[in-house]
């Protein structure tokens, strides 16, 4: 059986949560939140089409690591209204990352067994979340409630 080391070496970041667990960013997608929007305009219906569509991504993406959306904020610039309702901007930036922290049972094996979590948040340029600049949201998840543990793998 392989030690895994304490240190986030292979991590793309680490995140202290508000709770005081430290999480490891694993693993990380940008998509552009409109980079494909051929015609129309940002409105409700279609965020929230872009939002279902980026959580059945990730779902695909982890099978059996559960998915936590960070509610977005949305932005209405202007007084337009066409027929899908007012103009409704998300952030320009979706992420979909995939967290792993010690496990939560204290009854698993802390090598063997890891926490997992795969977040949809939305930021306003493609960077890596820190401890200084994360969206705050990103720091106040309910790891407890919303992760699950799983075997680490080999």
């Amino acid at each position: 059986m392989q030690h895994h080391a304490k240190t986030p070496a292979l991590a793309l970041a680490r995140l202290v949560l508000a709770s005081g667990r430290s999480v490891d960013l694993a693993e990380l997608r940008f998509f552009s939140t409109y980079g494909d929007l051929q015609d129309g305009y940002p409105c409700k219906p279609l965020n929230d089409l872009r939002i279902r569509s980026l959580l059945h991504t990730a779902e695909r993406s982890r099978p059996g690591t559960p998915v936590h959306l960070v509610p977005p904020r949305r932005e209405y610039p202007d007084q337009y209204a066409g027929g899908l309702g007012p103009v409704e901007v998300l952030p320009a930036v979706a992420c979909l990352g995939t967290f792993h922290s010690t496990a939560l049972d204290p009854a698993h094996d802390p090598v063997s067994y890891r926490s997992r979590l795969t977040v949809v948040w939305f930021q306003p340029t493609p960077r890596l979340p820190s401890d200084h600049d994360a969206e705050p949201a990103l720091r106040d998840l309910d790891w407890a409630v919303l992760a699950r543990d799983a075997p680490a793998p080999p």
